[in-house]
């Protein structure tokens, strides 16, 4: 096994340690809403000509901000909903 046999010199090892801690803000979070009352389609955008289909939410979710607990129903793309039921997330109504 080949090793690395250069050595630093004393004073750039020393300038590499540092003993004062390193403190960065954290990215706040955006805030979430609770799930609109109104029957208004989430997710993905609806293909013109196509119908809505109602799931009712068997996890909890957050689509575009807004969090739908379990047991919500919404109305989605009919893709989507598919997407939805075949992650375990969806049944349908």
């Amino acid at each position: 096994m080949a090793t690395n046999t250069t050595k630093k010199p004393a004073a750039a090892a020393a300038a590499e340690e540092s003993t004062e801690p390193v403190t960065e803000p954290t990215p706040a979070r955006s805030a979430r809403t609770p799930a609109p009352a109104s029957e208004a389609v989430v997710g993905p955008a609806l293909p013109v000509g196509v119908a809505p289909v109602k799931v009712r939410l068997s996890h909890h979710l957050g689509i575009g901000g807004a969090d739908y607990p379990p047991g919500a129903e919404i109305l989605v793309s009919p893709d989507y909903a598919r997407r939805l039921r075949g992650q375990g997330y969806a049944t349908q109504v």
